[in-house]
């Protein structure tokens, strides 16, 4: 189907808390439909109702980013609701058990590393490739990464994770990849950093809100058709690979 109005509808990844409700919350509070992207049933639609209490539409869908069946599955689901997708945030990620030295480089669990790989970039690519054919029905589609400045050669933030920050690389890098891929279409791709947020993911240690940490997801999901493509950015600006 075809939309007939021109809403605009976002799916966001992992939406059902944290950083990922926020960018839900900030796409929804400047128009668009949100698809909620969680695995958890009760977590996504408690989402869903907070969103609709605070006037967003939204809608959840069943999601998890490892499986193929499932984001196929998704990707149905937003066809038959909203017919095409406007902005993909891909969100969801997880950080990997660090304990028993993990993710020590010299004693690096690699089910650890597998299991946060397949989350943090195959999940990412298996998501995108599911909604490009939803994507190149929009005017000016816009797919975002969130990633970390843990994953930044040049600036090596934060303590060794050797599981988690590589997986970061690794998204940059097929960001890249996808923004060269899509450099003569209307599908601009990037990647973000949103700080050291206060979530469970953090312990909620972190010294920004999730709404200060959505903002430059927010800001890379509604660029003009001029904006940047294939780059690095937190709130600052470009971040160093």
């Amino acid at each position: 189907m075809d939309r007939v109005d021109d809403t605009k509808t976002a799916l966001v990844t992992g939406a059902n808390k944290g950083i990922g409700f926020a960018i839900a919350q900030g796409l929804g509070a400047i128009g668009f439909t949100v698809a909620v992207g969680a695995r958890d049933d009760a977590r996504r639609e408690k989402a869903v109702e907070r969103l609709r209490a605070e006037g967003v539409d939204a809608f959840g869908v069943a999601l998890d980013v490892t499986s193929d069946d499932s984001v196929a599955a998704a990707a149905a689901a937003i066809e038959r609701t909203a017919g095409r997708l406007d902005a993909l945030v891909n969100n969801a990620g997880i950080g990997g058990r660090v304990d028993g030295g993990a993710q020590d480089p010299t004693t690096l669990d690699l089910d650890v590393f597998r299991a946060v790989l397949e989350t943090n970039v195959l999940g990412v690519v298996r998501v995108t490739n599911a909604m490009l054919p939803l994507l190149s029905r929009a005017d000016a589609p816009r797919v975002v990464n969130m990633s970390s400045n843990m994953g930044s050669l040049t600036l090596q933030t934060g303590p060794p994770l050797a599981a988690y920050a590589p997986s970061k690389t690794m998204l940059n890098s097929i960001t890249a990849q996808y923004a060269r891929r899509f450099a003569d279409t209307p599908i601009i791709v990037n990647a973000c950093c949103p700080g050291y947020v206060a979530t469970d993911f953090t312990g909620f240690n972190g010294s920004r809100t999730p709404q200060q940490g959505a903002a430059i997801a927010i800001r890379l999901a509604t660029l003009p058709d001029d904006g940047p493509r294939g780059g690095f950015f937190d709130d600052e600006g470009v971040v160093a690979w």
